[in-house]
């Protein structure tokens, strides 16, 4: 069985293995990497133990060294395609490995609590907005969500979705007069009272969670580098640290399979943050921007 998550809901419910998942996969976006006109965005993949020596890439594991001081050595390496075409299973990762350090530089920062936190806001905005539109007689798709609220708007989707555009807002519109609408860690309350009003509905003070799944148990990110860097010097000496580890031309022979190894100066890195690349693509409807104001992006 396959399962597709959002990491961020993952962080308040339990792992897709307690339901039955062989394979989980998904995006990392949600972890602080910009829209970028849609993509490309790095992605995380987990199977069960079965299936670990079918997993592209290679797994890095921590070990002990001679002297019983911690290491890490690649515990399972893929075959390459210059050894064995037809049974190589090695894929090709440099475009999304500064995507894929910019999410874990995301966890590292903001830690299991800090992650939990921004879960639950996002995760409170949604209910409370499906509770505000569930008291105003309309009818939800699905008793569990996250994030995201489908409604049945029926005649009235056509005028709610242009409302809402003239606003600044971008609602899905979907067939049979349905609508979604989704919340990221940038909404804010006066996006969901703007969103309650399109409906016509005043926003509530709290509604019940709709979690998928059973709450999270147990403890998450343990490793010590989420929860030491908690300060913008010591994250920047941490990412340094990093840096100083990279094997380059300067400093050795780089061997073969070097392609995502390559350092990202920080003046390639400050594009990423521009909102002319970093926000949605410019052939999106009009200026809206997701369920937020274009404006509020800073665009």
């Amino acid at each position: 069985m396959i399962f597709v998550a959002d990491p961020l809901a993952l962080v308040l419910s339990d792992a897709p293995a307690t339901l039955g998942a062989d394979i989980a996969c998904g995006s990392m976006q949600r972890f602080g990497v910009p829209m970028g006109f849609g993509g490309p965005h790095a992605a995380y993949l987990a199977v069960s133990e079965p299936l670990t020596r079918l997993m592209p890439g290679r797994l890095v594991g921590q070990s002990i060294d001679a002297k019983g001081r911690p290491g890490y050595r690649l515990a399972l390496q893929t075959r390459e395609q210059h050894i064995r075409r037809d049974k190589a299973t090695s894929n090709i990762c440099t475009a999304q490995a500064l995507l894929a350090n910019m999410a874990a530089a995301y966890a590292i920062w903001h830690g299991p609590d800090g992650l939990a936190g921004i879960a639950e806001r996002i995760h409170r905005l949604a209910t409370r907005f499906a509770a505000a539109l569930a008291a105003q007689g309309f009818s939800l798709e699905g008793e569990a969500f996250f994030d995201a609220v489908t409604v049945a708007a029926g005649a009235k989707a056509d005028d709610i979705a242009a409302a809402a555009e003239r606003d600044g807002r971008l609602l899905r519109r979907m067939d049979g007069g349905r609508i979604s609408i989704a919340f990221d860690e940038t909404s804010t309350e006066a996006d969901l009272a703007a969103l309650c009003a399109l409906f016509g509905a005043p926003v509530p003070a709290d509604a019940a969670r709709t979690l998928p799944g059973s709450p999270r148990g147990g403890e998450f990110l343990t490793q010590p580098a989420f929860h030491e860097n908690r300060s913008e010097t010591a994250m920047m000496r941490f990412l340094r640290k990093l840096a100083d580890k990279d094997l380059a031309l300067d400093r050795a022979m780089i061997p073969l399979g070097s392609c995502t190894m390559k350092l990202n100066a920080a003046a390639e890195m400050m594009p990423v943050s521009w909102p002319e690349i970093a926000n949605m693509h410019p052939f999106r409807p009009g200026r809206a921007h997701g369920g937020l104001r274009q404006d509020d992006r800073g665009s």
